[in-house]
């Protein structure tokens, strides 16, 4: 029977074989004001929903600098784009300040392909980024040494956090960021045994003055999509169609959506904005961007056809008021209206008006009819007052009658 001796000093021999199998680490040095690095946490923040009881578990997102260590944490819904980008710029407020560089993992989020040599850094993400002027370094894919001030944050964030919250009941992700905040506090306060100082101290010492200023406003959230353009000059976005000039038919366009406005731009240059929708009518059209003919077409209206036959004179106005109230659907009586009001282009008003007068009395409210009635009606020239006698040297007086 082997004895426990001879498996210990096996196992002695196996380790040391391992460590000779090591590669050489590398200790890195963190300058004051370069690097924030940022993840989430394996572990998730359970809340309860008071109505249902249902219990949503919440992402915790980390955020430590390189010098001080400096910690931020606060809990999102998910780890989608929004609450990502959303996490940074709440991180930079409560730092007061811009680091040099932002080393994130390879979160889909921010980072659409992991790359050692070429990572492709999400557009929204890298818009973010240039708002507060600073740089995107992510980590490479699999080495988590890359980002190890992190990872021992995210651990210490687990436990000190976590850990001292487990017992804690919280309704809603407010309830939860208030108490994790006072945890924050109590981490970023606590004298670290190693350097006999705490990680505010180190903060307020040494990292706060090497950090760039904050822009004058926050990054507002804006999502980008590469787009192309309809035959209907629209682009899509989340079931909503937004117009743009008609000569970018079939055209790529850029996408840049906020949470009240819409921006398109083609080649860089912004070719429209809308106010962005979430209810109502699903096609929001500017006139401005729509070809002349169909700027006349969406134009034609019940009212607009009153006031163009109203400038006519009111027999017309009654006219067309009569063509546009005798179909089941007024659109049905455009084509009539826009008919006869250009035959009437070349007609002297008074003629026009009696032209229209003789049509509702007849109650002809054709095209047909009206262009009949300009061949053959003649105006009315009888008048009720006696015509004036002429003075003429052939004509008798009254004195020739006595």
């Amino acid at each position: 029977m082997i004895c426990y001796a001879e498996h210990i000093s096996r196992f002695c021999e196996l380790f040391r074989g391992f460590e000779q199998r090591l590669p050489p680490t590398m200790r890195q040095e963190h300058a004051a004001g370069d690097k924030v690095f940022v993840d989430y946490s394996g572990k998730k923040v359970p809340i309860v929903d008071r109505k249902t009881g249902e219990v949503r578990e919440a992402e915790l997102f980390v955020g430590v600098l390189g010098a001080s260590s400096y910690t931020f944490a606060e809990a999102t819904w998910t780890q989608t784009l929004p609450d990502w980008i959303g996490s940074h710029v709440r991180m930079f407020g409560f730092f007061g300040g811009v680091p040099r560089l932002i080393v994130p993992d390879n979160l889909k989020s921010g980072v659409n392909r992991a790359s050692f040599h070429d990572p492709e850094i999400n557009r929204s993400y890298g818009m973010m980024a240039s708002h507060y002027g600073v740089g995107v370094l992510p980590a490479r894919p699999r080495r988590p040494k890359d980002k190890a001030k992190v990872e021992n944050a995210v651990r210490f964030a687990q436990s000190c956090i976590l850990g001292r919250l487990r017992k804690q009941t919280f309704f809603s992700l407010a309830e939860a960021n208030a108490a994790i905040a006072e945890m924050l506090a109590r981490i970023n306060d606590h004298v670290m045994r190693r350097l006999g100082v705490s990680r505010r101290h180190l903060f307020e010492t040494i990292e706060r003055p090497a950090l760039a200023s904050l822009p004058g406003e926050d990054y507002e959230f804006a999502e980008w999509r590469l787009a192309r353009v309809s035959t209907d000059y629209h682009v899509e976005f989340k079931s909503f169609f937004y117009s743009v000039p008609h000569g970018l038919i079939r055209q790529q366009v850029d996408v840049r959506a906020t949470a009240r406005m819409i921006e398109i731009f083609h080649r860089g240059k912004r070719v429209a904005a809308h106010q962005r929708r979430y209810g109502g009518p699903r096609f929001g059209t500017d006139p401005d961007h729509m070809p002349s003919s169909h700027r006349r077409y969406a134009e034609r209206t019940p009212d607009r056809f009153r006031r163009w036959a109203a400038s006519i004179g009111p027999e017309t106005e009654g006219l067309i008021t009569a063509i546009l109230a005798s179909r089941p659907h007024p659109e049905q009586g455009f084509r009539t209206c826009l008919g006869i009001l250009r035959l009437y282009r070349d007609l002297p008003r008074e003629r026009a008006e009696a032209v229209s007068a003789r049509a509702v009395e007849i109650g002809g409210l054709t095209c047909k009819t009206i262009t009949a009635l300009i061949a053959t009606h003649k105006p009315n020239r009888h008048s009720t007052e006696p015509a004036a006698v002429m003075e003429h040297a052939n004509l008798r007086g009254p004195g020739c009658f006595h």
